[in-house]
């Protein structure tokens, strides 16, 4: 099913997802009816490199479908630190929090910031609502898909619990580097997202110094490399496929 904002396609376009808004995973399953109303109430955005999507603490309005471009999701603790939650891709939603409770106020637990420039097809809380209450067949498959992402996430935090901080981490660049970067012969995956060492830092829970320290080890063992402005992580047969 053509997606009408296949026409925003920027020229310079590096990577866009395929999926109209009713083909996510969300949505996952859905007869040509079903996803033909979900497409029919979407509206879609384009943001510049550096802009807020939406922001912590903002009444959850809109879930959106990234059909191009990549975002960051943080959020500010109580003392004050930033700490980056995950980074989303062309095909990746976002918003969902909005699907939480659809009879009370919600807001954003996290900030969302556009890596580069982005384009989202999108619907807001209130056509979603609509379409859920109208539309039965759909809600069904909305609870289905969110339980396949909560397991998901559960892996996320399973790479997190790790022991030690260096296999914390080549955990982290090797779950970012299977969403986000391109796979290579020989079980490497090129990674071209620009994170710094303080970025690392937020999504394992370590200092920018401890990071560093780090990021030195694994280039000395080969697991990671660098190609020109490329990270390149060298990932075991027996791990990646564990994976798929």
């Amino acid at each position: 099913m053509p997606c009408p904002c296949d026409s925003l396609k920027p020229e310079d376009c590096k990577e866009w997802s395929e999926l109209c808004v009713g083909n996510l995973w969300l949505f996952s399953g859905l007869k040509r009816e079903e996803l033909m109303a979900v497409a029919s109430r979407a509206h879609r955005q384009i943001f510049e490199p550096g802009e807020l999507v939406f922001s912590q603490g903002d009444p959850a309005k809109s879930i959106y479908l990234i059909k191009t471009g990549n975002i960051r999701l943080s959020r500010v603790m109580e003392n004050g630190t930033e700490v980056i939650m995950d980074i989303r891709k062309p095909g990746d939603c976002l918003g969902e929090y909005l699907l939480n409770d659809l009879e009370t106020d919600y807001y954003y637990p996290v900030s969302a910031w556009c890596f580069n420039k982005v384009v989202t097809c999108g619907f807001s809380r209130k056509a979603f609502e609509d379409m859920i209450l109208n539309i039965p067949a759909i809600a069904l498959k909305v609870v289905k898909n969110m339980a396949g992402r909560i397991a998901n996430l559960t892996e996320r935090i399973e790479a997190m619990s790790q022991i030690h901080l260096e296999e914390k981490l080549y955990a982290v660049l090797m779950n970012v580097a299977r969403e986000h970067g391109v796979r290579r012969g020989g079980g490497s995956y090129a990674l071209d997202l620009q994170l710094t060492h303080e970025d690392l830092g937020f999504l394992v829970g370590a200092h920018r110094v401890s990071v560093t320290r780090i990021m030195k080890r694994l280039k000395e063992s080969g697991k990671i490399t660098n190609d020109g402005k490329l990270l390149v992580l060298q990932i075991s047969e027996a791990a990646d496929n564990r994976k798929h």
